[in-house]
């Protein structure tokens, strides 16, 4: 609203009026009865109803039946008798101006060109043939027609050039065009009141249930009414031909819409465009800037009684000049619009007014068209193909490059966010956390009826018990992005954010537990040589390039749910859970031991929290920022003031090493299967320190664990580890686990092995083993296997039953062994 855009409001409604884009015409509009004004598509909320239904509407005491399919019977001219039609509105036969059948229907051949009677005015309805609207095999077969307040009945008006009678006032009563029996009566008691005096008359045939979908504004929940009114329109068929090749064109797209499934939206809506109506009936927004010029000769001095009459300027001196040439030589009065212009329509300039457009601005010429816009799929017709139709139209080019639409934000139970409901979140409540007594004056302080509010109440109540507890604006913002893997809804559970929030507690705690072992006295190396590195931080080394390549090409293709995975897996699944842990033997004491490791390992550290803060930067901004000031800056190197100027880590090609990242899955899969051993413990047994034993199959298996035999205690808080191979005698006293077909792990009990029950677990993993093999051995034996099925898919299948194979024999030793050992106890 303030000057530089009104101007260019202006000056783009002036310049489509002159190209002849811009018009005005006498056309049905989504008409708000409380508002008192026409609302735009994206305004119309759509309740589908299947039966009859009783709907509250604003202004009305009792409930409003909708879902009902009402018959009645037009008397004909001539003593032909009587017609039939239905409807869902029975007030609005007070404005039918024809009944319409279809032309071959062999029932209504003798009505051709014949007339019904209104019972209540007298007027003469004639009967027209339509085989566009009529389908002869739906009910009687014959449509009544109002052509003022329905937007099929208003083509057919065009088609057959009848009367448009609007019998509605702008509140929603019935005007004198309804007659003086009903006349003032709000619509909805009028549809009561006509259907007792059809009754009266005779003419009533009954009702029945009749599936409907009802249109509500969603801002007043009022039922929107069509209604017939001169507007303003823009006439949008050149610009949208040229919107949509500026996505769909495979030669020379000029516009990428992101996520690609939307693209179908795009061509749907543009190529099956309407006419766009831009007036509004508001007492704030942008005036129209037109004049509506009253000739002293004119016989009626109503606005706009005259289409001709109107002027379209820049300014009230300007439309004086125009309209003193238009009308030379006449006498007259200008009165300026009232209405404004649909929000939509300054909204759609915006790409052009924000960079000084109408003006030729360095601004417009340096950033015109823009990169990017994110914004919710929701509006993508409403806001983004408006945007680019008027930027190509008035700046020769597409807006933007790119268009992210982000999913739409519902409940945990992934319902819509009403008012009513209850289960609107507002984005502080969850950053700065609040009471549900909070929340519930909140909804007392809106505009809810009484029974709304107690429902709202009541869902708050249910989904919120203890409140919103404060998550923080980072948990909030890390929950969204994770989110966005859900396509078009995000079903957001509050629950999910808590986590996060604890996460960023647990981020917090483990980097200040990192700079413990940097020391106060820490100066990071100028640059760090990987192959002199320890194995353990080698491997973090690599594991922190791929979660930054990962993490780059996610953010590059827009698949932010994958980018904050690989940056949050990378941080708790190695860093926290393994790196920092499995270094902590070179901490333990400043054992001179491990003088060298312990140095490659703050070295190490430091890299991965440099790296890995502002990896995590954009999906985090606050919590990174101040643990990112407190790290240590390398000797005479000068810091950036703030992590947000500082460089995104890119991928560094020396720190990929995939022999260490391979003996590292070896290791974590011995560490995962001892810790599900000890969790088979009582509880009081689990935290104490234990014997553990890993069995090779192979030489390269048996090698691997050997030479990681303190990686393997430390992160399984084992008290010793035995790498054995299959010539050794097999551990006794211990509870057993099949990690491959290569490994298996025992792990010491103090008491006697509860063989029946280790017998049952091994058991249960053989017969899964079992299906598996069984599976893929029908896989390949189909006939067409060999002949259809790609060389490289047969050579997978192949070793994958070989490996399935090996494990099932390794589960049989592991039994044959129980099973010896229960026979010697």
């Amino acid at each position: 609203m303030d000057e530089k855009r009104s101007l260019a409001v202006t000056e783009a409604f002036v310049r489509l009026h002159k190209d002849g884009v811009i018009y005005r015409d006498l056309r049905l509009v989504n008409w708000d009865c409380v508002l008192r004004t026409a609302i735009s598509d994206i305004e119309v909320d759509y309740i589908d109803i299947k039966e009859r239904t009783p709907v509250r509407v604003p202004g009305y005491e009792k409930l409003v039946e909708f879902g009902v399919l009402t018959s009645f019977a037009y008397p004909l001219e001539e003593a032909l008798g009587e017609i039939i039609v239905a409807t869902t509105r029975v007030e609005t036969m007070l404005g039918d101006t024809a009944i319409a059948v279809h032309p071959d229907d062999a029932r209504y051949s003798h009505l051709h060109g014949k007339f019904a009677i209104h019972p209540f005015n007298g007027r003469k309805l004639p009967i027209v043939c339509d085989a566009v609207l009529v389908d002869m095999n739906f009910g009687t077969g014959a449509v009544k027609i109002t052509p003022a307040h329905d937007p099929n009945d208003f083509e057919v008006g065009k088609r057959h050039n009848l009367e448009f009678i609007n019998i509605f006032t702008d509140d929603g009563k019935i005007n004198s065009n309804g007659g003086a029996e009903f006349a003032g009566m709000p619509r909805f008691e009028a549809r009561v009141a006509l259907t007792e005096a059809l009754k009266k008359k005779g003419l009533y045939k009954g009702d029945k249930n009749n599936e409907m979908r009802l249109g509500i504004c969603s801002r007043s929940n009022d039922v929107v009414e069509p209604l017939i009114k001169p507007q303003w329109y823009v006439n949008c068929k050149n610009m949208a031909r040229e919107a949509l090749d500026a996505v769909i064109d495979s030669t020379n797209p000029k516009m990428e819409i992101i996520p690609k499934q939307y693209v179908a939206e795009w061509k749907r809506w543009l190529e099956n465009i309407r006419d766009w109506c831009i007036s509004r009936q508001l007492w704030w927004g942008h005036r129209v800037p037109a004049w509506y010029a009253v000739l002293k000769d004119d016989e009626l001095k109503e606005l706009g009684v005259y289409n001709d009459h109107w002027v379209v300027a820049r300014n009230e001196e300007e439309a004086k000049e125009k309209a003193s040439r238009i009308f030379a030589g006449k006498t007259f009065d200008l009165y300026q619009d009232p209405d404004v212009l649909d929000t939509w329509f300054s909204s759609g300039l915006f790409p052009l007014s924000v960079l000084g457009w109408p003006d030729d601005t360095k601004d417009l010429r340096a950033f015109y068209s823009t990169s990017v816009l994110e914004t919710g799929h929701d509006i993508l017709f409403f806001w983004v193909a408006r945007m680019v139709m008027l930027g190509m139209k008035l700046g020769g080019d597409v807006p933007f490059g790119k268009v992210y639409l982000h999913p739409m934000i519902r409940d945990a139970h992934g319902r819509k966010m009403s008012k009513s409901l209850g289960n609107v979140i507002d984005p502080l409540e969850v950053i700065n956390g609040i009471e549900l007594k909070g929340l519930h004056k909140r909804l007392e302080e809106g505009n809810l009826d009484q029974k709304e509010l107690e429902t709202a109440k009541e869902g708050q109540t249910k989904d919120f018990p203890d409140g919103i507890p404060e998550c923080g604006s980072d948990a909030l913002r890390f929950a969204l992005v994770s989110y966005t893997a859900q396509s078009d809804k995000i079903n957001l559970d509050i629950q999910r954010v808590v986590g996060y929030r604890q996460w960023c507690n647990k981020l917090w705690n483990a980097i200040r537990f990192a700079m413990t072992k940097l020391g106060e006295d820490y100066i990071p190396p100028e640059e760090i040589t990987p192959a002199t590195l320890p194995f353990s931080c080698k491997w973090i080394l690599s594991a922190l390039n791929k979660a930054i390549s990962k993490t780059v090409v996610s953010l590059d293709s827009y698949e932010f749910s994958d980018a904050a995975t690989a940056v949050y897996s990378w941080w708790q699944f190695q860093l926290c859970d393994v790196f920092i842990e499995v270094i902590k033997p070179y901490f333990a004491g400043n054992d001179p031991a491990y003088a060298s490791e312990r140095k490659h390992a703050q070295d190490t550290l430091w890299l991965c929290l440099d790296n890995g803060l502002r990896l995590l930067h954009p999906f985090m901004p606050f919590v990174t920022e101040e643990l990112w000031q407190r790290l240590p800056s390398k000797k005479d190197s000068v810091r950036k003031e703030s992590i947000v100027i500082s460089e995104y880590p890119s991928a560094v090609e020396s720190w990929n090493n995939d022999v260490v990242e391979l003996e590292m899955d070896m290791i974590e899969s011995v560490v995962k299967s001892l810790r599900s051993l000890r969790s088979q413990l009582a509880p009081n047994e689990r935290y104490e320190r234990r014997a553990a034993f890993v069995v090779c199959r192979t030489d390269d298996a048996c090698h691997i664990i050997k030479k990681h035999e303190l990686e393997v205690s430390t992160l399984a808080t084992l008290s010793s580890l035995d790498v054995l191979s299959e010539k050794d005698d097999a551990p006794v006293g211990c509870i057993l686990d099949v990690v491959n077909e290569s490994l298996s792990t025992f792990l010491k009990l103090k008491g006697i092995v509860n063989v029946e029950a280790e017998l049952e677990k091994l058991n249960k993993k053989m017969e899964e083993l079992q299906k598996q093999c069984d599976g893929l051995k029908k896989k390949r034996s189909a006939p067409a296997y060999q002949e259809k099925v790609p060389v490289h898919i047969r050579e997978v299948d192949e070793a994958k039953l070989a490996s399935l194979l090996q494990e099932l024999l390794s589960f049989k030793e592991a039994r044959e062994h129980l099973e010896r050992e229960n026979k010697e106890t």
